[in-house]
């Protein structure tokens, strides 16, 4: 995918996430949506791709409303890259293989953004990990297979190599 297209899948997502979905908000939590198209376009185009693309959408996030510029970059970046790995090393066709996929990369970038904000000393509880690092993956995890399907056949109609 063109990467001025990529941009503009991330900013719309962004604006998804941030006004629509907090009306499906469970709990208080949603899905991440800027993770999930991450994690997927890593998971079909690998480590590169995904890292660039997870650490520019993370930078975008960073300087749309972030306190900490880089910390989602950053985790973002990370969950890019083992979604790359993963789709080398796994089945890409599989849309559950993708959601199981997405499941864990989620959860490690969103582990990584918290250890990042431990590090900077700011006070993370740990009931937050379960409260909010979980479900967000869970419930990120389930949105996979319906941007998956799509994401996958319109790389298999402009011909890119999975």
């Amino acid at each position: 995918m063109p990467l001025p297209f990529m941009l503009f899948l991330l900013l719309l997502a962004w604006l998804l996430q941030s006004s629509f979905l907090e009306l499906i908000a469970v709990a208080g939590v949603k899905p991440d949506l800027v993770m999930l198209i991450i994690v997927l376009y890593g998971f079909l185009l690998g480590p590169k791709e995904g890292a660039f693309l997870g650490y520019t959408g993370g930078l975008m996030e960073d300087l749309i409303f972030g306190q900490y510029i880089g910390l989602s970059a950053l985790s973002n970046m990370v969950a890019g890259f083992l979604a790359g790995v993963a789709g080398e090393k796994l089945y890409r066709e599989n849309i559950l293989v993708a959601s199981v996929v997405t499941f864990f990369v989620t959860l490690a970038g969103l582990l990584v953004n918290y250890l990042l904000l431990y590090f900077l000393d700011l006070h993370v509880s740990p009931s937050a990990l379960v409260r909010v690092v979980l479900p967000a993956a869970l419930y990120t995890s389930i949105l996979a297979p319906f941007i998956f399907g799509r994401i996958f056949r319109y790389m298999q109609v402009r011909g890119k190599d999975l």
